[in-house]
């Protein structure tokens, strides 16, 4: 079975987390960080194995890049 690797993006939301996988616009949440990206994990390869190969081609994003900026405020 090949593997391959994504990024997750993960933000406190209420009393739980968000994760979001950006390279295919699939999103879990949980109760912790660990929690919401094992949830994510699973969401995945849900996706990648119930999904037409077509279907995740067209929307894999290969250029994901997470950066920080300042902005001015006020």
């Amino acid at each position: 079975m090949a593997t391959r690797s994504f990024t997750t993006i993960v933000e406190k939301e209420g009393a739980g987390y968000i994760a979001l996988c950006s390279e295919l616009d699939v999103a879990s949440q949980g109760k912790t960080v660990e929690s919401a990206t094992a949830n994510l994990k699973e969401a995945v390869e849900v996706f990648l194995e119930r999904t037409d190969l077509a279907e995740v081609e067209r929307r894999l994003h290969t250029q994901v890049s997470i950066t920080r900026f300042e902005a001015a405020q006020g």
